[in-house]
């Protein structure tokens, strides 16, 4: 029989016999609702249905940390759905993880890896996750997530203790992949949120995207993803290096330096580049070549590994046909860390030069690959800078204030390091937007005060661009707005968030046709966060008027991000268009539960379109915000 090492994802629905008892039919009804979220959410998080009996599922997953992100992903969702339904009718689920060695028959795995996992969840409060201590030792330092050592378990069937711990789901939600939505700033003693416009302004039909949810069920097997369609120039997307020092805490750095190359790979001219989110969806999965390709609709694939000593650094990278899986071009480099900027331009040269050799490309810009200036040439400080970017996508109130620490480093070590002056204004950006300090909009001036400083070291700074954008629009500068996020794109025309910045510009200044096509840029470039750009749809067809779709859209968006206010939000005005007001008033709710202290923005700085900015607020405030 064959074996295999897999993570293993348990749940059922807590007193689901007294549900049954008191009320089969609706019971029933509840289930089939609450396993539409889990099948959808389970295939997204790429798991696999193995059985489901009665208000029991059992998944597995390649990755361990799909697997708990999936976990974590139900329980929010299903808290939003059992919102609607009285206190004695809801329907919660406990959760259990665990990795282990597993026996596989057909379709079935046995063994106490599954085992486990099942015991793991009789241990999880009701609509909770518990998960081994394996599964901890995975996802600690990968997920920005809290969690409670309940020591050792003595449980049925198993012969030795299992160490458990519990998932902290209060206070500790799945952060968006990159920038929030909220903008936050200080006005008249009170804290006002403005940036609505990436949420109720915002014109998006994504033509090539469906964004209708997936309906699955576990007899029934998930659809194949479709195959994106290939661009007609050379494209690439790159995954995550691995990591070959054994020390997780050198994961950093290898995630870093993926991070770069992605970024060097996104300036070339004539190429395509899949954005990060999309390639670091990727990480620690089993798939294949072809898989990836398929999914992100590229022609060839970058992979390596990083293997970095005190003072030396060795790199195997490998260009794959995405197609056939073939190699293409593979190499290895091994020089003192110090010269790892100029590993990164062989790298990129050998990368380029075979992407023009492939396609036949006879363009100058292409072939000749030349060293960015203005980077750094102290270790020191490009370590710090990796160390900050590490800490920055956590997305906590303290790992945002290690990576300002860590950025500040580099911009000291190096007065001349414009990306680190950058990253130091996101993460006063950042401390604003999710209202983690004082005075947001003296935060805001920070992070602008930052973004000059990296502009007149580097005025092509795709990033610090975009942030000096956001500022004006947040200003009601909408044409500078605009103008300012055309010279990010320009800048860097593989990053799909300039993409989304310059979208929310258009948008603002009375262009909802131009913002369209822009965030179809980014979906395309980014096809992970297509569901977080999807939820634009929705802001789209309230701003026509097509109440109905915009309804659909933005549950399915709820779905996926259910802690992120403004999806709440549009689902406020939708419902309260139809006339639907006890629907409205709830949604609101769930508004002011994710942010009590929420505000109405003033109107004047969401965008010049008067007539329908005034109905929006009266929807609002008949939903019962203020």
């Amino acid at each position: 029989m064959e074996r295999k090492l897999t993570a293993i994802l348990c749940a059922d629905v807590y007193g689901y016999s007294r549900l049954m008892g008191e009320d089969e039919e609706g019971t029933l009804r509840t289930l089939s609702a609450c396993r539409k979220i889990t099948d959808s959410l389970i295939e997204r998080h790429h798991g696999r249905f193995v059985n489901s009996a009665g208000d029991s599922i059992l998944a597995e997953f390649a990755s361990v940390v799909e697997a708990v992100a999936c976990a974590v992903s139900i329980q929010t969702a299903l808290r939003v759905e059992n919102a609607e339904l009285p206190l004695e009718r809801r329907m919660q689920f406990r959760i259990g993880v665990n990795l282990g060695d597993v026996m596989v028959e057909g379709e079935q795995i046995y063994g106490d890896g599954v085992n486990v996992a099942a015991r793991l969840e009789s241990l999880a409060e009701p609509g909770g996750i518990s998960i081994s201590g394996t599964v901890h030792d995975q996802v600690r330092y990968k997920l920005a997530l809290v969690y409670e050592d309940i020591g050792e378990q003595t449980v049925k069937n198993i012969a030795h203790p299992v160490r458990a711990w519990r998932v902290k789901l209060d206070g500790a939600p799945l952060a968006p992949p990159y920038w929030p939505i909220g903008r936050v700033l200080k006005r008249g003693g009170g804290l006002s949120l403005v940036g609505i416009a990436v949420a109720i302004a915002m014109f998006v039909i994504v033509q090539h995207v469906s964004l209708k949810p997936p309906h699955t069920t576990a007899a029934i097997p998930p659809q194949e993803k479709s195959s994106l369609p290939l661009p007609n120039i050379p494209s690439i997307a790159v995954l995550p290096f691995s990591n070959l020092s054994g020390d997780p805490g050198q994961e950093y750095f290898s995630d870093g330096l993926t991070d770069l190359l992605i970024t060097r790979l996104s300036k070339v001219p004539g190429v395509f580049v899949i954005a990060r989110a999309s390639s670091f969806s990727y990480k620690g999965k089993a798939t294949t070549i072809q898989e990836v390709g398929r999914q992100l609709g590229v022609r060839t694939i970058l992979e390596g590994s990083v293997l970095k000593t005190r003072d030396r650094i060795r790199i195997n990278a490998q260009l794959a046909d995405a197609a056939s899986g073939a190699t293409l071009w593979a190499q290895s480099f091994e020089q003192r860390l110090k010269d790892i900027l100029a590993m990164q331009d062989d790298i990129v040269r050998g990368i380029v030069t075979t992407l023009g050799l492939l396609f036949k490309v006879n363009n100058p810009q292409l072939r000749s690959i030349v060293r960015e200036d203005l980077q750094t040439d102290n270790v020191d400080a490009f370590d710090a800078e990796l160390r900050c970017l590490q800490s920055f996508w956590k997305f906590t109130k303290d790992d945002n204030t290690k990576a300002r620490q860590m950025c500040q480093k580099a911009a000291t070590l190096d007065p001349n390091y414009a990306k680190a002056y950058a990253d130091v204004g996101w993460t006063y950006e950042t401390d604003a937007v999710f209202q983690w300090s004082h005075d947001p909009g003296a935060d805001l001036k920070r992070a602008f005060v930052f973004a000059q400083k990296a502009l007149a070291l580097d005025d092509s700074n795709a990033m610090a661009l975009a942030l000096v954008s956001d500022n004006d629009r947040l200003s009601g500068r909408f044409d500078e707005a605009v103008r300012d996020a055309q010279r990010a794109v320009a800048a860097d025309p593989n990053n799909s968030w300039v993409y989304w910045f310059l979208a929310q510009a258009l948008d603002a200044d009375g262009k909802p046709d131009d913002a369209v096509q822009t965030i179809q840029k980014a979906i395309r470039l980014d096809p992970a966060l297509g569901d977080w750009f999807a939820a634009e749809l929705g802001s789209a067809y309230l701003h026509s008027g097509r109440y109905q779709q915009a309804l659909s859209t933005y549950k399915r968006h709820a779905t996926t991000y259910p802690n992120n206010l403004w999806g709440h939000f549009g689902l406020a005005i939708a419902y309260t268009e139809f006339g639907r007001d006890r629907d409205a008033h709830a949604e609101a709710a769930e508004v002011m539960r994710l942010n009590p202290q929420f505000t109405l923005p003033p109107p004047e700085l969401l965008s010049k379109d008067v007539a329908w900015r005034r109905r929006a607020y009266a929807d609002l405030r008949k939903a019962g915000l203020k």
